[in-house]
């Protein structure tokens, strides 16, 4: 058995999540998480609500509402979306947990102390009509290095070069379109060249591992040709405070420092609402346990250079030496596991342009592993994707009703009414037995694949077999197997026999990308309906009150997501149990009408704010 963390992106809580969000971050991270658990290994979950920065401010304003009222709404609707996509967080929660501010400020303490943050004079983007400092990602203009338009303020997406705003040419805010006054002030900024040699050592064992997408490791290491100090602190007043600085209160630290921080203090508070506090260290101090963080490709910076920047820093493992906190070593990450980007209908999602798809309208409509199915069959696992109502009423129809769905369905009504219970079989022949081999080789096959982040070919592979399954109903043909006869009726018993276990099998396989689908079959065949443990919102009290700024007096507790996974089947074929009761079924999927493509085309608006930052 392996600890096993599993990282996933921090949603930003500025607004509603779209599809093409949780095709980055959440199914594929979901689909590995159900996977390894099944395979035997010990599996930490984690991520949260991202709820600081600048981003939440100009949002809240809009709406004329604090701050906190935004984030607290928004963290609600994103965590009932996300169980109702069935993602299944051992631990869900956020970033303005006191548990989540106490973490944040010991690494800064740490990390400072070992030398790795230093005080610099900079230029600051404020914006001339608020006073308000903008992000870094909140402003746009000319790359310098590649003259391509649309630049950020921190990167710029066509050559890849880390940015600053003052970098930019023609630097204008992405709110208003104003111009940004520049002003000094003195920040923190975390000492990256000083980490350089231990950053490029630690991604050069990437590489060697050959595990890593080649298009994130090599833009990774591209990032250490232009390393320098970046700021960790902004002037703003909504955010965790700068340890050292409490008498500057419009300082706080920045939002990607204390977001990816939030890996290990989700997995520290889930191991303080467990009741064993440091049952954490087994994901994070143990240099045996293996670490994949799921994200969208514009998340990889921060993945693949601050957050192991800022944990060889706590480690004490650059240039300047130093000693870890009480946290002890930590590891740093064995994968970083980036999507490239969904598109609707050939454009970018934008919810300010009304290009969008909101999860719970989606899921308001359609089945949740409808969704799940297209993005891991169709999402943009090593390249960008384009999601089309067309195809989603394609491949719903196509594949999961016509294909999954319907070998589902007739075995389960042949059974029924021949039967009325899963019969004995009485002797397989070469068909059967070619089949029952196929299928149960499945397991090595779908599941090695999902393992390595394969997972359109593992479900691929694993509806190749579904169609294995259904050529084998048309040459056995058990629907023409029909009167008294002791040798047809045997012949029967055996055929429907092996296409229970097979789909049994084949249920089993695809639990981990159709996991509501998974209970349902499970049930169909007259089992419980607990092939798939689902996750479930708990309300849990603030663990570190005393550590929250006077914005959250009087907040005593959250929501959260989390669940008991314990009772997933193991990763193998489970022998069907004769003489188990088969109703007559009812289908497991919907079957879509094409009229509902242009009727979806014409309905979409839109309404909340871009996602401009987030872990």
């Amino acid at each position: 058995m392996t600890h096993i963390l599993s990282a996933v992106a921090w949603p930003y809580a500025n607004g509603p999540r779209h599809i093409g969000h949780v095709a980055g971050f959440g199914v594929p991270s979901d689909v590995f998480s159900r996977y390894m658990r099944m395979a035997g290994h010990d599996v930490l979950m984690v991520s949260g609500t991202d709820e600081h920065g600048t981003p939440i401010l100009v949002a809240a304003d809009e709406e004329g509402v604090s701050a906190r009222e935004l984030a607290d709404r928004n963290n609600r609707l994103i965590v009932e979306d996300l169980v109702a996509l069935g993602l299944s967080y051992d631990l869900f929660t956020r970033t303005t947990a006191g548990n989540h501010y106490r973490v944040v400020q010991d690494m800064f303490t740490t990390v400072r102390d070992n030398g790795y943050m230093v005080q610099q004079m900079t230029r600051s983007a404020i914006s001339p009509s608020t006073g308000r400092t903008l992000p870094d990602r909140y402003i746009e203009g000319t790359c310098p290095i590649c003259g391509a338009e649309g630049a950020r303020g921190d990167q710029c997406d066509t050559c890849g070069n880390q940015l600053d705003p003052t970098d930019l040419i023609g630097p204008r805010s992405r709110i208003n379109g104003e111009t940004p006054e520049f002003v000094q002030t003195t920040h923190w900024f975390l000492d990256l060249p000083a980490l350089a040699e231990a950053l490029g050592a630690w991604l050069d064992e990437r590489e060697a591992s050959g595990t890593w997408r080649p298009n994130v490791i090599k833009f990774s290491q591209n990032l250490l040709g232009d390393i320098r100090p970046r700021a960790m602190t902004r002037d703003i007043d909504w955010g965790i405070p700068v340890p050292g600085w409490e008498d500057q209160p419009t300082k706080r630290l920045y939002v990607w420092f204390d977001a990816v921080i939030g890996y290990l203090s989700a997995s520290v508070e889930w191991a303080r609402r467990s009741g064993d506090p440091e049952a954490w260290r087994a994901w994070w101090n143990d240099p045996q346990a293996l670490s994949y963080y799921f994200m969208g490709k514009d998340n990889i910076v921060f993945h693949s250079q601050i957050w192991p920047a800022e944990l060889l820093g706590y480690n004490g493992q650059g240039d300047s030496g130093g000693e870890p906190g009480r946290l002890g070593v930590l590891n740093l990450p064995t994968e970083v596991v980036s999507s490239e980007f969904l598109t609707m209908e050939g454009k970018k999602f934008s919810s300010s342009h009304g290009i969008v798809i909101y999860v719970r309208d989606f899921l308001a409509r359609y089945q949740a592993d409808a969704l799940r199915y297209f993005i891991c069959a169709a999402g943009p696992e090593t390249a960008d994707a384009d999601f089309t109502w067309a195809e989603f009423v394609r491949r719903t129809n196509g594949e999961l009703v016509a294909g999954w769905g319907n070998l589902v369905n007739r075995t389960a009504s042949m059974i029924h009414k021949r039967f009325g219970r899963i019969p004995e079989p009485v002797e397989l022949q070469d068909i059967d037995r070619a089949l029952l081999d196929a299928v149960e080789a499945g397991f090595v096959s779908v599941g090695g694949l999902i393992a390595q982040h394969r997972q359109k070919a593992a479900l691929g592979e694993a509806m190749r077999l579904v169609g294995e399954a259904n050529k084998y109903v048309a040459d056995t043909q058990p629907f023409k197997l029909k009167g008294e006869d002791p040798a047809t009726q045997a012949r029967l018993a055996t055929v429907l026999h092996t296409l229970a276990q097979v789909v049994t099998d084949l249920n089993l396989m695809l639990s981990p990308f159709l996991p509501h689908a998974a209970n349902d079959v499970d049930r169909v065949l007259g089992g419980r309906g607990r092939i798939a443990p689902m996750p479930h919102i708990e309300e849990v009290d603030e663990l570190d009150p005393e550590r929250l700024p006077e914005a959250f007096d009087g907040r005593t507790g959250y929501p959260i997501i989390t669940g008991n996974y314990e009772d997933a089947p193991t990763w193998e074929r489970h022998p069907i149990e004769v003489g188990t009761p088969v109703a007559k079924p009812a289908p497991v999927f919907t079957k879509l009408d094409e009229s509902i493509v242009e009727a979806e085309l014409a309905r979409y608006t839109g309404s909340a704010p871009d996602d401009v930052t987030g872990a």
